[in-house]
């Protein structure tokens, strides 16, 4: 099954952060926090304004973004996890060194 966002939103797939270690104590899965980080895996038209035009988004699919913590809506596809999150809610693109966006989020 393929998603289709509606006008200004956004479907992510979270990115998995490395093991988390605080004090040389190993967290446990339970008590981790939910990475901040995602790959934009579909994006919508664009937000339409009040007098009909439609101004597109400045995120793309394949991008990696950064997002707040407690942004968007958990789904569930086909037994995959995603967060659906409004354009607005994205904090920021990540780009490498040289400028271009980045391929693997650090």
């Amino acid at each position: 099954m393929t998603l289709r966002p509606l006008h200004d939103q956004l479907v992510v797939e979270r990115l998995e952060e490395g093991e988390q270690v605080k004090g040389g104590i190993l967290i446990p899965d339970s008590a981790k926090e939910k990475p901040q980080q995602g790959k934009v895996i579909a994006v919508g038209n664009g937000k339409r304004l009040e007098n009909g035009t439609l101004i597109a988004l400045d995120v793309q699919a394949g991008d990696h973004i950064l997002f707040g913590k407690y942004g968007g809506n958990e789904i569930t596809v086909d037994g995959s996890d995603y967060l659906i999150l409004r354009e607005d809610e994205v904090l920021a693109v990540l780009h490498d060194a040289k400028g271009s966006k980045t391929k693997k989020a650090a």
